[in-house]
């Protein structure tokens, strides 16, 4: 079942949950902004999240669906952080038609409609013992097919091993209800997913990545699309929370700016959903949204 009207609900619960989880995320990122009440940035003002909707039109001028992005800057703790999410809908271009039908979607050049909706997020933080992280979740729709993709991985410029620990038990703990060998498999993924071939090396410590999820069973893949992103705050809350009020000195942030410079050049030359965003003419800012504000070559 992949026609337009036989699909409209399913479409509907999968937007309604990205729209929740992204408000159930920027409520608790502002609560660790309001909990900082010592260390490093404590004095400063306790940051909030900037919303702006965003809006595709199609080639014609008609709408092409849009979404919220919400960013907040020079908080406390997060130096820059976005909770975009996103539902846009229309034609495929004939680049994306052919990158489509290279990944083996079938029909996309005879009939290149599609929908897509999806929650992304990037946290860079202040201080540089908290490691950045990024999490994505999506649902893509074509005539001739769908599928669910996205997972969410650790990207410390300092590492503690504990973290990295909790980060990938919380998602096991997470995905083993949906089969034992799907997290050590998504696991995988991502450690491939994640790799940065001009630099020899991964990109962060790792989590779990998934796409062109389509096991025949919508509800199973849906439920397990949740759950990547239900995950999320219980494995990185309680990072934040440990490592926000430790000091640092310039050897760190120093650090922490090289590593941002690794994490653009990834996101700009291999994101799948970056060149996605990009090629079908949504909003720049949103789809850049994940760059950190400074960052450093060496």
């Amino acid at each position: 079942m992949t026609d337009t009207d036989a699909f409209a609900g399913r479409k509907a619960r999968a937007s309604d949950w990205f729209r929740t989880l992204r408000d159930e995320i920027v409520a608790a990122f502002e609560a660790l902004e309001d909990s900082h009440v010592s260390g490093p940035f404590s004095e400063a003002t306790a940051g909030r999240f900037e919303v702006t909707p965003t809006s595709r039109q199609a080639d014609d001028g008609s709408d092409a669906g849009g979404g919220l992005m919400s960013v907040m800057r020079g908080g406390r703790v997060f130096e820059k952080v976005g909770v975009n999410v996103s539902t846009v809908y229309g034609t495929l271009g004939a680049a994306a038609q052919k990158a489509m039908a290279a990944r083996g979607v079938p029909g996309i050049e005879e009939d290149p409609r599609f929908w897509a909706s999806g929650i992304s997020l990037v946290a860079h933080m202040q201080n540089p013992h908290v490691p950045a992280v990024h999490m994505n979740t999506r649902m893509f729709w074509t005539p001739g097919a769908w599928w669910f993709g996205g997972g969410s991985d650790l990207n410390p410029c300092l590492e503690y091993d504990e973290d990295t620990a909790h980060f990938h038990a919380t998602q096991q703990a997470h995905l083993d209800p949906h089969g034992a060998t799907l997290y050590p498999e998504l696991k995988a993924w991502a450690d491939e997913y994640f790799y940065i071939p001009h630099r020899k090396r991964a990109r962060g410590v790792g989590g779990i990545f998934m796409d062109d999820r389509n096991t025949g069973d919508w509800e199973a893949d849906f439920a397990l699309t949740r759950d990547i992103g239900r995950a999320f705050l219980p494995a990185y809350l309680p990072l934040v929370e440990k490592r926000r009020a430790m000091p640092f000195g310039e050897t760190e942030k120093d650090a922490q700016l090289v590593h941002r410079g690794l994490y653009a050049e990834y996101n700009l030359v291999y994101d799948r959903g970056t060149k996605f965003g990009l090629a079908t003419g949504h909003d720049a800012n949103a789809v850049l949204m994940s760059l950190p504000p400074m960052a450093k070559w060496v």
